[in-house]
């Protein structure tokens, strides 16, 4: 018997229809890396076609009809590419199969910029697809690239991956202790002034808190889950979702097993499940209510999904365990998308 969610006839009918009535909105995978034929010496197979079910990686276009998901984020990932010129050459690479894609999908794919044009999509029956750059390297510290990558579609950006840039440190620089750039602050200005939402998964604890002190905009985790639940340094503290959420930001949910699960228990052979994603879930409910929580699931840069969420198109699970937990139906819809459109609604343009 495969993983099942046990609902009642009723519960399953309302957990269908509200994933149906909700704008499904997920920050953050990976799949443009799947869709170039390398980056650098890492990628040799043939890249997929996201208009085309695949039985590869997670996320094609129709799973993610299947799983009702109806915005999804794209990010240029370069963080293995060696060097600057060849990680502004992949994005711009990734970039350019995410417009073909558009353009091989017209009836059923659509990019967009605002949202106003997520919520025509979602109107027309259409996937909306969002650009993002998880990793500033191929910017190269210039905000003249910014400018260029915003004209392109970019709405959503991380200084970091893991490695020092011009404007902040990642996870693996987190020993200097050091705050945003000159730089960093003269981005996250551009940035507010442009419409691109800023994205601190990735980003160091000195950096997030040198963040909060200088700006008011909201901004967002996009695939970052609870330390308290799982203590790696890509979740976020009690404190921080606390800060997040003063500034109208939304943590989404990572569904990595190492940030759902402490690695004792993945050591110890237990599986995470849908079920412990959900767990993070009410954790940020608990500490900072339901405004400030949605999905982020780093598809296609994950290794085995939880059970439950195998591929996109498990997605609904997710829901089922909501309603599972009682939750309403204002705050089911706001969790699978609502708040993450506020977001964007105020800070995109």
């Amino acid at each position: 018997m495969g993983f099942k969610i046990e609902l009642s006839k009723s519960e399953e009918e309302r957990a269908m229809r509200l994933h149906r009535e909700a704008i499904v909105v997920d920050t953050h995978c990976d799949t443009l890396m799947q869709l170039i034929p390398r980056i650098g010496a890492m990628r040799r197979e043939m890249p997929r076609k996201l208009g085309e079910r695949s039985e590869r990686g997670h996320i094609d276009l129709p799973r993610l009809i299947e799983g009702g998901v109806d915005c999804q984020t794209f990010a240029m990932y370069t963080g293995l590419a060696p060097n600057y010129p060849l990680a502004l050459k992949t994005a711009l690479q990734m970039v350019d199969a995410f417009y073909r894609s558009v353009e091989e999908n017209k009836d059923k794919f659509v990019q967009v910029r605002t949202y106003e044009e997520i919520i025509k999509a979602k109107e027309e029956g259409k996937v909306a697809g969002l650009l993002s750059m998880e990793g500033a390297e191929p910017l190269m510290g210039d905000l003249g690239l910014l400018r260029v990558f915003y004209k392109l579609g970019l709405r959503m950006l991380s200084f970091t991956w893991n490695w020092r840039t011009e404007f902040a440190d990642g996870l693996a620089a987190s020993r200097t202790g050091g705050k945003l750039t000159p730089k960093g602050i003269e981005a996250m200005e551009e940035m507010r002034r442009l419409g691109i939402v800023l994205d601190v998964s990735h980003i160091t604890d000195a950096c997030f808190w040198d963040i909060v002190e200088n700006t008011k905009v909201p901004f967002i985790a996009s695939h970052s889950n609870c330390r308290a639940l799982c203590d790696v340094p890509r979740n976020l503290t009690d404190d921080m979702l606390r800060a997040l959420a003063d500034r109208g930001g939304v943590t989404g949910m990572n569904y990595a097993p190492f940030f759902i699960l402490p690695r004792e228990k993945l050591r110890a052979g237990q599986k995470a499940t849908v079920e412990d994603l959900v767990d993070h879930i009410d954790h940020i409910v608990e500490v900072v209510g339901p405004d400030h929580v949605g999905l982020g699931s780093d598809f296609d840069g994950i290794g085995q999904p939880p059970v439950g969420l195998e591929d996109v198109s498990k997605v609904p699970n997710i829901t089922r365990v909501l309603v599972k937990r009682g939750y309403s139906d204002e705050d089911i819809k706001k969790i699978l998308g609502g708040n993450f459109l506020r977001v964007f609604k105020q800070v995109l343009k």
